[in-house]
């Protein structure tokens, strides 16, 4: 798979990044065999690149069990989730992660929002378990430019997370540019918009109660109508340069040069090559040509 420079100075990471946010139950509980076979085969098609968070419901629990003895194949982001960096939740939170994937460090450790602290305060600590060697990288996710411009002025921040995909990409007038500004690597989160990108939804889609989409108005009348008008389209054209919806979907935001990494997740293991092949098809000018445009 292609690699992609984190941010201005860190290290070089495939250019697709296998999300668990699905493989935890976002989208309804589903069987532990299967989620463990699913990690076990992203590993085996080349998705080495994972983000995971203390919020991902049983994520890091399935990781745990799903990479015994492959470790040192793989490149791991995990987050601090909720509101509360105290110092002692920031240590809780950490160690609890290391213990349930079965690791010592973790490659990036994020925060999962912006934090009621002064971000002074927060940083500090991170950088202590930095020098301690349970951090390699330090990230953020969900900050406004203000923060992200602030944040820096306290230590090292290689990536950040926005939400970006076609069809949702208002972080392209300010998110991008604060990022870009101050030397952080982009890791663009839910490239398939919850699947709206994928190409297998048609209007009148239910969702069962327990899947994060059942009340997401993006799926529900007019909107998605018209949003599946426009995949269609999308389809189409991605078809004709030989390549899925989807490859098209991951490719896109990484063709944005502040772009370091698509995150996509996935709950079945034969739509895992897809995944793995859009980390090749960034290769093709024409399956990506308007990103940031």
């Amino acid at each position: 798979m292609l690699t992609k420079q984190m941010g201005v100075d860190g290290p070089e990471v495939p250019v697709v990044c296998f999300g668990t946010w699905p493989l935890g139950g976002a989208y309804g509980n589903f069987d532990e065999q299967n989620a463990i076979a699913t990690m076990q085969h992203a590993m085996d098609v080349g998705l080495t690149f994972i983000d995971t968070a203390e919020g991902y419901l049983r994520a890091e629990e399935i990781i745990g069990k799903a990479i015994k003895g492959r470790r040192h194949e793989l490149f791991i982001a995990t987050k601090v989730s909720g509101d509360d960096h105290s110092t002692e939740h920031i240590e809780s939170a950490l160690d609890q992660s290391l213990k349930l994937m079965g690791t010592d460090y973790v490659d990036l450790y994020q925060l999962h929002s912006a934090t009621k602290r002064p971000i002074a305060d927060t940083m500090a600590d991170l950088l202590r378990h930095q020098e301690a060697g349970k951090i390699k990288h330090i990230g953020i996710s969900n900050f406004g430019p203000s923060q992200i411009r602030e944040v820096v002025n306290y230590g090292p921040v290689k990536s950040g997370q926005p939400r970006y995909n076609m069809l949702f990409r208002e972080v392209e007038d300010d998110l991008i540019p604060a990022y870009q500004e101050s030397g952080i690597g982009v890791m663009a989160h839910s490239v398939l918009a919850k699947g709206l990108l994928g190409g297998r939804y048609k209007p009148g889609v239910t969702f069962k109660p327990d899947d994060e989409r059942y009340d997401w108005p993006a799926f529900k009348g007019e909107s998605f109508k018209k949003t599946h008008a426009i995949t269609e389209k999308l389809k189409e054209w991605s078809a004709d340069q030989g390549h899925s919806l989807v490859e098209l979907a991951i490719a896109w935001p990484v063709a944005n040069p502040a772009v370091y990494t698509s995150i996509a997740g996935a709950r079945k293991p034969e739509d895992l090559a897809t995944l793995a092949s859009a980390g090749n098809a960034m290769a093709t000018p024409s399956v990506c040509p308007v990103s940031g445009s």
